[in-house]
Order: C-alpha cells, then sequence, then structure tokens
C-alpha cells in the first residue's frame, strides 16, 4: 500500500538518524483531576493507571526504571540503539519545576536515550516549566504530549476535563514559540458526539498548529466511571466501520504534514469492556489500511486539490 501519511517513525527517523523506539515510564505524578484540585474522579474514560498501563511502574528509581524498559524492546532495538524517554501516565508537568528538572535531566543523562516526549495537561503548563521544556529543547528534541480529546463544550464537561479550549490553545503557542514538537491527543466516539463535533476538533488542532496528532477510539476500561455508563446501556461504542471513516476524514482535513502519531488505541485487554474489536490491534491496523485504500484517502488530501 502505498504510504499516505508521515509516521511518527519516520520524523523519528530523520531526527535521530535511525529507527528510535519510545520507551513508556512514570514520573510518580498524578492529576489535578484525582488529588482534589479539580476532581477526585479523573477523567471520566481514565482507568487507575493514568493512561499508563505500558508505562514501566514507578519505584522511584529512574535509572532502574528505563533498563526494564529498554528490556521491553531490546530486542527490536538492534546494534546501536536509540531510544526516546516518554513520560506517559497520568501528567508528567504536575509537579515542581525543580522536581521536574531533576527527573528530565536523569532520562536524558541515561545512555542511548536522545529525546524527551512528555504527556500532559495544557493546564499544567507553568510559565517556569514551559521555560525548563525550552531549555532541554535547544539540546534535544522534546516532545510534549496534550490531551485535548475534544472540542466539544457539552464533551467538555461529562468527560470532567477541568479546563476549558483556551488553555490549549495558549499551550500550543507558548510551546511553540520555544521550539516544542507539540501532539495532540483526540478521542472519536464521546457519548453524544456527532461527526461534526469530531471533525471540529481534528480542524481545531490543525488550525492551532498542532505538529501532530494521536487519534484515538473510545474505549470502555473496567474500574472508570464511563464503564457505568456503558453498562447503564447510555451510549454504544464505535463499530471498526465507523471508526476507520472517521480517521479518513480526519487525515483529509489535516495538513499534508502532520505527523500522525497514534491511528487507534492499544487498550490493555485484561481491562477493556468495549468496543471487543479494538484488542486486536494487528487486525484494526490492516483492515484500516484496506480502508484507506479502498476509498483513496491520504493526509490533506481537501487541501491538494
Amino acid at each position: 500500500m502505498e504510504r499516505r501519511y508521515r509516521t511518527a517513525s519516520e520524523q523519528f527517523s530523520e531526527l535521530f538518524g535511525g529507527k528510535t523506539y519510545k520507551i513508556s515510564l512514570s514520573g510518580g505524578m498524578t492529576c489535578p483531576t484525582r488529588d482534589g484540585h479539580l476532581d477526585t474522579r479523573g477523567c471520566i474514560f481514565c482507568s487507575a493507571g493514568g493512561s499508563g498501563e505500558f508505562a514501566e511502574p514507578y519505584d522511584g528509581c529512574l535509572a532502574s526504571q528505563i533498563e526494564r524498559a529498554k528490556a521491553r524492546v531490546r530486542k527490536k532495538a538492534g546494534e546501536h540503539p536509540r531510544y526516546l524517554a516518554y513520560f506517559q501516565s497520568y501528567t508528567n508537568t504536575y509537579a515542581p519545576t525543580a522536581y521536574l528538572r531533576t527527573l528530565y535531566e536523569a532520562a536524558l543523562a541515561a545512555p542511548d536515550i536522545v529525546g524527551l516526549s512528555v504527556a500532559t495537561r495544557p493546564d499544567c503548563l507553568e510559565e517556569t516549566t514551559l521555560d525548563l521544556l525550552g531549555e532541554l529543547a535547544r539540546r534535544v528534541p522534546v516532545f510534549v504530549e496534550l490531551g485535548l480529546q475534544t472540542t466539544c463544550s457539552r464533551s467538555v464537561a461529562y468527560i470532567r476535563r477541568g479546563y476549558p479550549t483556551e488553555v490549549y490553545d495558549r499551550a500550543m503557542t507558548a510551546l511553540k514559540q520555544r521550539g516544542i514538537h507539540t501532539v495532540t491527543h483526540i478521542i472519536f466516539g464521546l457519548p453524544g458526539e456527532t461527526r461534526e463535533d469530531m471533525m471540529a476538533t481534528v480542524r481545531h488542532a490543525a488550525e492551532m498548529g498542532s505538529e501532530g496528532v494521536k487519534l484515538q477510539l473510545l474505549q470502555v476500561l473496567a474500574g472508570t466511571d464511563l464503564a457505568e455508563d456503558y453498562r447503564a446501556g447510555k451510549f454504544a461504542t464505535l463499530t471498526p466501520e465507523e471508526y476507520y471513516s472517521l480517521v479518513g476524514e480526519a487525515l483529509t482535513l489535516l495538513p499534508a504534514d502532520t505527523v500522525i502519531h497514534r491511528l487507534t488505541g492499544d487498550p490493555p485487554k485484561r481491562l477493556l469492556i468495549a468496543p471487543l474489536w479494538a484488542a486486536d490491534k494487528k487486525r484494526v491496523r490492516a483492515d484500516m489500511a484496506r480502508y484507506f485504500d479502498e476509498h483513496d484517502i491520504r493526509a490533506g488530501s481537501r487541501y491538494d486539490k
């Protein structure tokens, strides 16, 4: 199949001179929607692990955590491995800047670590934190992943996101001004959202100049409040065809040079309640590629006409 969009793997190869593997880490932080600052329940879809089930658990020793994470991909990494330290679970700027400096510097000092990736909330980027990330970005590539999820006001309230979209806008501007690579998380299939609601979120990320996107299928995980609503019959999850169609349209709305970091999710199978088809990642990828071929979908095609 002819590739019709730019992947994160391609971007990493260009930046780091070869195949680069993200290793998922935990910085031992929580979230303002969990510690009582905004709420104590977390976002409605987020698992108890803070969406970091595949991250190495925090044990107070970052060096050993990194080595365990490397071991997961060592067979694939080859003779001269390159790794991107990816702080994934919970909100990875939700701590004093002094702590963040120690954490990030320790990660970058580890052997074969060539860059830094930080998943966070746009309302957890203090000016001093932004300056720290900008300082590091002058030394190595730094990626910041922002959990936008949606621009639909009804959904923002329902998922307990806890900040208005304008906060995301300001964070995007501040990150770009400092030369930091930006990635936006978007969820398709939130209860009550129309197709136009979902595409409006995609358009907004593009308009704000997000360099990359992670497109995520809404997954119902055990132990979440979303699971209670699902069991109560308050919404249905997307079918494969519905999701592929949404992703296909999103790709046509994004500028052709947008970096696609994810086209679906990788749910923890032990927690997944629905949709169960999402658990077969290889089949999902193959079926999605076939759908793109059949419908001649390519990134930015509406801009290219």
